[in-house]
């Protein structure tokens, strides 16, 4: 049997096992923060798909988070809960048809519906590029936050959705996680994923060599964001519980730290950095309770992480991994398709 086919099959594998037994190895609270982790995971390989791989400076992840959140939640609500739920105003009548009992039907409309609205910011967004384009989609997730604060008979307002049914668990979290992690490997290393690269490595001459630079930018566009949608469902369900101030720019700066810490482009670094970065911020919570000089800094968990990043960043200016995947220390050249 081919050695490509065997490790793809050994990567399954293992995966499997660890989500089926993630149970009996943790607590419910580190539960919690593994599936926490596990979200996160997918959110961030995500965004490395249309920030690294195809280096295109988005700050847009917050808003198509809150997108697939916000679906996610209104579809898996019953009419009757909407009609408590809304105190502001009465929900709007399409409000009140969106149910399904089914998490997977959630998940796939809300993942639809942050790709339809990717497609439809594709075109205005990418007119423009560089620091121009990270404020264009930073300004996006801005509108997408006011407009759930401000359209209260679509989303409730400020107060936001509650008693969100958790149909999620890790099991879901960690089949979904590697059917992305394949997903964005195998983007890598298809047509697409080298014409995005070379769109990242240098529009211009991606253009002369015939690629068609917007459409491969709205590619990965429309994919990053169809995953962070279903990401915000998973998150909505995880919690049970959304407002608008959860999908605040902290959202997409937690995920671009993770992203550049992991290394740009860099799908296994991505998973390490998100590891790295979730469970070291829980492993410093204790720093919040010392007490120094008879006084506690709840602060000092935050002063201390962001101390490590910057000493981290120091010496891999690239991030953990670079551009390269964790495979490709251990052979030269190495391709992983299913």
């Amino acid at each position: 049997m081919n050695k490509l086919i065997i490790r793809n099959i050994a990567l399954i594998l293992l995966s499997i096992a660890f989500v089926y037994y993630a149970g009996d190895i943790f607590g419910a609270y580190k539960m919690f923060v593994v599936e926490t982790i596990g979200i996160y995971a997918i959110l961030a390989l995500s965004y490395n798909l249309i920030n690294g791989v195809t280096g295109q400076f988005s700050l847009e992840p917050n808003g198509f988070v809150a997108i697939g959140a916000y679906f996610t939640a209104l579809m898996l609500l019953p009419a009757d809960a909407k009609l408590d739920m809304f105190a502001l105003v009465d929900p709007a009548p399409i409000i009140l048809k969106m149910h399904t009992s089914y998490l997977l039907v959630a998940l796939i409309v809300s993942g639809i519906a942050a790709a339809i609205v990717a497609l439809i910011l594709s075109f205005p967004v990418f007119r423009v590029r560089g620091d121009y384009l990270a404020i264009v989609t930073l300004g996006f997730g801005f509108i997408i936050r006011i407009f759930a604060i401000n359209n209260p008979q679509y989303t409730n307002g400020a107060i936001g959705l509650n008693d969100i049914p958790s149909n999620v668990n890790f099991y879901w979290i960690g089949a979904l996680l590697i059917v992305t992690f394949i997903v964005m490997l195998n983007i890598i290393y298809s047509k697409f994923g080298r014409g995005m690269k070379a769109v990242r490595d240098d529009e211009d001459a991606a253009t002369a060599m015939g690629i068609n630079t917007f459409k491969m930018k709205t590619y990965a566009f429309m994919t990053s964001a169809f995953f962070e949608g279903i990401g915000g469902g998973l998150l909505a369900t995880l919690i049970t519980t959304i407002t608008p101030d959860q999908f605040s720019f902290l959202l997409t700066f937690q995920l671009l730290i993770i992203v550049v810490l992991g290394g740009l482009g860099s799908m296994s670094g991505t998973l390490i950095a998100t590891i790295l970065v979730m469970a070291g911020m829980e492993a410093l919570r204790f720093l919040d309770d010392l007490k120094i000089g008879g006084e506690t800094h709840p602060g000092l968990r935050m002063v201390v992480f962001a101390i490590i990043l910057i000493a981290v960043m120091l010496f891999a200016r690239k991030g953990l991994l670079g551009d390269k995947e964790l495979f490709d220390y251990f052979k030269k050249s190495s391709k992983w398709v299913c």
